[in-house]
């Protein structure tokens, strides 16, 4: 008996159980779709997750992979499957405003590889997702974008610069997303909507173009779903320059058991060593994540913080400069649309030496170092996602602060200049019911490990709230 037949719609289901159905014949990708398409209609005024939602370009999609399922043939492991992309990740014939007025709108001229990889594996592109300014930003804050909003609490931002995609994750926009993260924009996200994610070990989903720390990742509500789409998003693609070789990796067993937790060596890393303090809520829901790692057989010792607020400090000076020389570049009209928040931090280089440029890019390497030599005793090591749950919707940071930007992040970057992979999985709610994330980090290239500890976590944490639901028509208010 389907899940729909049991009284679930659609658009709740999983990428497993909605392939698994079509396969059956249950329903369709069209049916899915247009659950998806309905649930979307009622919740994005709320919201404000998506950007190019085109439900006819949608439908006809699902349509075409409605006929392949039929032949039996279908394109790959998420054929007919629902799903966005960021609005950074390109797609062909489709303007790509990075989040913000400043860009004029020019037609993409291909798919960049994320999108290339979905459309070959017959995925259902239903819609871009929003962003922040240039992604320069954790909150959904955006000169170009509507104010993106977290379903959890419609007051609270979802995150970024993975803003919609979180939110649309977390509001059951269908089962798959993608976003991007080059210092913590998928985990936290991930963390603050109570999602899942991936950021993989670098080059190990091909992107374009690629940067020092970026990746995309999967986001997703299940551990097995982020699992399922590593298959279809990890092809190669020769335009990513630091592309890690192909693997056939056996992404199918990330299926692991609580067992898998045994004998395990993981570091528990409380402290971040620099930016905000851990507030108490998320440091208790951590711990008592820790004790079922415990439980579970696994060997947990504390790590002392490796990072240091020099590290921060650095790179975020280092940032501050390529955003003002980015905007230098801007006409003055359109500099002047860029949120005044960003203007501010990338205008806080203008006088900064090239002796200043280089200590401060010099620590990219530092943290790269430190992360190593900090890890290498474990096998994994769990942290907070972020040191506070998600902060109003109207702020661009946890600080609202343009000089001190980055205070939220000490968890999440090292891992984009160590290359290592780290997921971001739900370990709790604050006592008003905002989600909080755990980091669970592994050595470099280990990503199918990740996956499996994080699948084992999945099946021994507390249990889970109910998803949020769209609000009531007769008690809705304008946001």
């Amino acid at each position: 008996m389907s899940k729909q037949s049991q009284g679930h719609a659609l658009h709740e289901l999983t990428a497993t159980e909605l392939v698994e159905g079509y396969r059956r014949g249950d329903f369709s990708p069209v049916e899915a779709t247009r659950s998806v398409l309905g649930h979307i209609e009622r919740w994005e005024r709320h919201l404000h997750a998506l950007y190019l939602l085109r439900p006819e370009r949608a439908l006809e999609q699902a349509r075409a992979s409605e006929d392949r399922w039929r032949r039996g043939a279908p394109l790959g492991p998420i054929d007919g499957v629902p799903l966005t992309l960021k609005d950074n990740i390109a797609t062909e014939g489709d303007p790509m405003p990075l989040g913000t007025a400043a860009v004029e709108p020019v037609a993409m001229p291909a798919d960049a590889p994320p999108a290339a990889r979905v459309r070959e594996g017959g995925g259902v592109l239903v819609a871009k997702t929003t962003m922040p300014d240039y992604g320069m930003l954790s909150s959904g804050l955006s000169s170009f974008h509507a104010l993106a909003r977290n379903p959890w609490d419609r007051s609270k931002t979802p995150g970024g610069s993975s803003s919609g995609a979180g939110a649309a994750a977390a509001a059951g926009y269908g089962p798959l997303h993608v976003g991007t993260d080059i210092g913590g924009s998928l985990r936290l996200p991930a963390g603050w909507c109570g999602i899942f994610t991936l950021k993989p070990s670098l080059g190990r989903i091909p992107i374009d173009p690629p940067y020092m720390g970026r990746a995309a990742g999967p986001m997703t509500r299940t551990v097995a779903d982020s699992a399922l789409f590593m298959q279809v998003l990890s092809g190669a693609d020769a335009r990513d320059s630091m592309n890690l070789p192909w693997q056939d990796i056996a992404w199918q067993d990330a299926d692991a058991g609580p067992e898998r937790l045994k004998g395990l060596r993981i570091g528990l890393l409380l402290e971040a060593g620099c930016g905000l303090a851990v507030l108490p809520e998320v440091r208790a829901a951590v711990e008592r994540a820790a004790r079922l790692f415990e439980r579970a057989g696994a060997i947990v010792q504390p790590l002392q913080p490796f990072m240091t607020q020099g590290m921060l400090d650095g790179m975020d000076h280092f940032w501050r400069m390529r955003s003002y020389l980015d905007m230098k570049a801007l006409p003055p009209a359109r500099k002047a649309s860029v949120l005044p928040y960003i203007q501010q931090w990338g205008d806080s280089a203008a006088g900064m030496s090239g002796e200043a440029v280089f200590k401060a890019f010099s620590q990219f390497h530092a943290t790269r170092v430190a992360a190593v030599n900090a890890c290498r005793a474990f096998d994994y090591v769990i942290s907070p996602t972020s040191p506070v749950p998600a902060f109003p919707a109207e702020l661009p940071s946890p600080t609202n602060d343009p000089l001190r930007p980055l205070e939220h992040i000490g968890f999440t970057v090292p891992f984009n200049m160590s290359e290592q992979p780290a997921a971001s999985i739900n370990c709790g709610y604050t006592s008003d019911g905002l989600p909080i994330g755990l980091q669970i980090a592994g050595q470099r290239f280990d990503d199918l490990g990740v996956l499996q500890v994080s699948r084992a976590f999945e099946q021994i944490r507390e249990p889970q709230r109910p998803w949020p639901q769209p609000p009531s028509e007769a008690l809705d208010h304008v946001d």
